[in-house]
């Protein structure tokens, strides 16, 4: 068996949780494409959905930058978790970070700005790769900001950070806790006519396959496959999830409650989507 197979055997056990034997099967039948081999075994019912699937890892740090109510955040990837911690890569990072800031996350002005890390000078001195990967920046117009960073290595600076507009500030912080939320549980969308129809529909198509393979009669599937999109929907979607705080509650309850509502949301996970 080549290094390669192996490689990508080892890389789907993980993303998977499935047996080798499969993982090595899928692989061969679909000529060593991961995302495709993926789909292979979930219609074969022997793996499950999981954020996992489709992604694949990346180091490097996630970044904020808030004044006077308004945020931005940047991801810069490095190519280990080594570099992700070197001084003078955090130090580069939080010049981009500031200037992030600056010109409201506009990549090209960030790539433009002269900077006193040069950027190619840091890639020779460290010797990997260095990605200005994506930013967005949040303005204090029409509602309030409110952020949460998980897995913090210095102030403002973590893994994953998740920064949430309400359409208010209020007294018990419902901002902050959706912010919260977010990061633990990734919402695909804010609600289901935000949702990409594309994932709707490859999941549906990916349902269908799996009942079918598991000898559900075909006129049953339908039926099934409704109640199990209506779930994934449900599951992946910010208002109708269930509240990490409170478990018999949803978001929307949550919202209501406080007479709160979303304006907008964004998630960024280190690596996550590379």
């Amino acid at each position: 068996m080549s290094k390669d197979l192996i490689e990508s055997v080892k890389k789907l056990r993980e993303i998977t949780g499935v047996g080798f034997k499969d993982c090595k099967a899928a692989i061969d039948e679909t000529g060593g494409d991961i995302e495709k081999s993926i789909e292979l075994l979930r219609k074969k019912g022997i793996a499950k959905a999981s954020n996992k699937m489709n992604r694949t890892a990346a180091e490097g740090l996630c970044l904020l930058e808030e004044k006077n109510g308004e945020v931005s955040i940047i991801e810069i990837n490095s190519e280990t978790d080594f570099v992700a911690k070197n001084k003078d890569f955090i130090s580069f990072c939080k010049e981009i970070s500031d200037i992030n800031f600056k010109v409201k996350a506009d990549l090209d002005k960030i790539n433009k700005t002269l900077m006193k890390n040069n950027l190619t000078d840091l890639i020779a001195k460290i010797g990997e790769k260095i990605t200005i990967r994506r930013a967005v920046f949040f303005d204090n117009k029409n509602g309030d900001n409110s952020f949460y960073i998980h897995g913090a290595v210095e102030e403002n600076i973590g893994k994953i950070i998740a920064l949430v507009k309400t359409s208010k500030k209020d007294e018990n912080d419902t901002g902050k806790k959706v912010a919260m939320h977010i990061s633990a549980m990734s919402p695909l969308a804010l609600e289901e006519k935000k949702l990409d129809k594309a994932i709707i529909e490859k999941e549906i198509e990916i349902i269908k396959a799996e009942l079918l393979n598991s000898g559900k009669p075909a006129d049953m599937v339908e039926k099934i496959a409704k109640g199990k999109i209506n779930k994934f929907i449900s599951d992946n979607t910010l208002i109708n999830q269930v509240w990490i705080m409170d478990p018999k509650k949803k978001v929307s309850d949550i919202l209501k409650e406080n007479n709160i509502q979303i304006v907008d949301y964004i998630r960024y996970k280190v690596g996550e989507g590379v």
